[in-house]
């Protein structure tokens, strides 16, 4: 007789954890999976946003059964969270944009922005949270955190200006607006216009949202588009 692969004689023990593994959408002995399953849902939440992933189609994409989605990361999202990891440390580019002349500074920026969005290994972790950002308050909450508290606070603090935090949360409409037009709705020339061009365009308005004076408030009456 053959030898068994588990052994002289499988035993109703080998036999009962085998059916376990593979009723539960188990692969034995693939290290990958979990891995697999994460590059799967950064793949369709960054497609779909986070509404249109489902965990079937995310199991479907990794080859593996749902109940094994779940096994490893519990509900879609706990999935979400753990997939869209922001792959960027604004601490670690932010002293090279602040180094350089105080006039420039909005162009730098700009040119930041869109060379984090344009990595190839980060941008569909970006696209993921851009296009969830309506829907998932957990998205949403990654967008702020990353564009205001991380990077255009500090340098509105670091730049001594007043209402800091009202200059950043305005340059952050910007680059909110420029993340929807060119890299989810794809609105041409913009959206393939060279990073460049867009930084010499986009920079002078960053640049007086962080930088510039805020004008002196009208006396009342004056400036009245009616008088």
């Amino acid at each position: 007789m053959t030898p068994s692969p588990d052994g002289p004689a499988t035993s109703p023990t080998r036999r009962a954890r085998r059916a376990q593994r593979v009723r539960s959408g188990r692969r034995p002995g693939e290290s990958g999976t979990r891995e697999a399953i994460l590059g799967a849902a950064r793949a369709l939440f960054a497609e779909r946003g986070f509404d249109g992933a489902t965990i079937r189609a995310i199991a479907a994409r990794a080859a593996v059964d749902p109940a094994l989605v779940h096994h490893y990361f519990g509900a879609k999202e706990q999935l979400f969270g753990a997939a869209l990891t922001l792959p960027v440390q604004p601490a670690l580019f932010l002293p090279e944009v602040l180094r350089g002349d105080r006039e420039t500074l909005g162009e730098r920026l700009v040119l930041a922005f869109l060379e984090t969005w344009e990595n190839a290994a980060q941008r569909e972790v970006f696209l993921a949270l851009a296009r969830s950002a309506f829907t998932s308050e957990k998205a949403a909450a990654a967008i702020r955190r990353l564009v205001t508290s991380e990077i255009l606070e500090p340098v509105a603090t670091i730049l001594g200006v007043d209402d800091a935090g009202l200059r950043a949360t305005a340059a952050a409409s910007q680059f909110v607006g420029l993340m929807i037009v060119r890299y989810i709705a794809r609105l041409e020339p913009l959206a393939s216009a060279g990073a460049p061009t867009v930084a010499a365009l986009l920079g002078p308005t960053i640049q007086r949202y962080l930088v510039d004076p805020l004008s002196a408030r009208s006396a009342p009456g004056r400036g009245d588009v009616a008088g």
